[in-house]
């Protein structure tokens, strides 16, 4: 696809994307996996680095598929659900560095606290003409102010990766 295919408005294909983490846990021989299940966001493409957009990822949808753990990631000693229900990602501005990969200058906001972080991102371009933008980072949770963690057993750093689908507005 050409630059000037990405031209337009774009709106998340929640069904097509997909936000996922690794962590390291009890003193490094285990990691927990899980996911989060909701997310909407929208994209907009003004030229070639006039990249923005704005995702909204429900942190209740956070799943590991061990209930008990769960609810304790929703609770003040990690995500705070009640009072931080949503984790936000805005893109800020892009660089082109080829045909298949951009650099997003994002805001991430987790717990009310903004971090900001360069990714890069593989573009592909799907058969219906939907963009799937694929990256994946490493963030220390200590960031955020998300600090629980029984006895050291967790290490600060957590692997984030995400695919999103997106498809283009008539």
């Amino acid at each position: 696809m050409a630059v000037q295919d990405w031209l337009g408005n774009w709106t998340l294909d929640p069904k097509r994307t997909d936000v996922t983490f690794r962590s390291p846990t009890f003193w490094g021989l285990a990691k927990v996996k899980g996911r989060f299940g909701e997310v909407e966001g929208t994209g907009e493409a003004a030229a070639a680095n006039q990249i923005s957009g704005h995702l909204e990822i429900t942190a209740a949808s956070i799943s590991t598929g061990i209930g008990k753990r769960d609810e304790h990631l929703r609770s003040a000693d990690f995500f705070d659900v009640g009072e931080h229900p949503v984790i936000t990602v805005d893109v800020t501005s892009a660089g082109l560095s080829d045909t298949d990969t951009v650099h997003l200058h994002v805001q991430v906001t987790i717990k009310g606290v903004p971090k900001l972080l360069d990714l890069p991102v593989r573009v592909t371009t799907l058969d219906d003409g939907a963009v799937r933008l694929a990256t994946s980072t490493r963030l220390n949770r200590r960031d955020f102010g998300v600090d629980g963690n029984l006895l050291g057993m967790m290490a600060d750093t957590t692997d984030v990766e995400a695919t999103a689908v997106f498809v283009k507005q008539s």
